[in-house]
């Protein structure tokens, strides 16, 4: 996947999580902190991924893509918590948690790709 075509697509997957998590009532100050965190991790992303293509050097592009891939698959724990305590449902979150677990492996297999650069 192209750079531009993988920006595009993480960017997508943050706005489409915050969107969803703008529609919640919420009730309780830890439902807030915990909604704040999925939206978090999910558009850092594209942050990160933007901040990797900018890196100074191949190194620095592999640690920050580490990022990425990580912020992803927290995504995807987020994702679990928030439809275990009742916020999210299942259906609702099943194609984003997909996405995420998508985006997970595009950046694990280009950061093995750029390892030891």
């Amino acid at each position: 996947m192209d750079k531009v075509t993988l920006e595009k697509r993480a960017r997508k997957f943050g706005s489409a999580v915050a969107r969803m998590c703008r529609t919640r009532q919420l009730r309780h100050p830890v439902d807030e902190v915990l909604v704040k965190q999925l939206v978090r991790c999910a558009t850092s992303v594209a942050a990160n991924y933007r901040a990797a293509c900018h890196g100074k050097s191949r190194a620095d592009f592999h640690a920050k893509i580490k990022i990425c891939e990580e912020e992803a698959d927290e995504c995807e724990y987020w994702f679990d918590l928030l439809v275990d305590v009742g916020l999210l449902g299942e259906e609702e979150v099943a194609p984003l948690r997909t996405e995420a677990h998508e985006l997970a492996s595009i950046l694990a297999a280009t950061a093995r790709a750029t390892r030891g650069t």
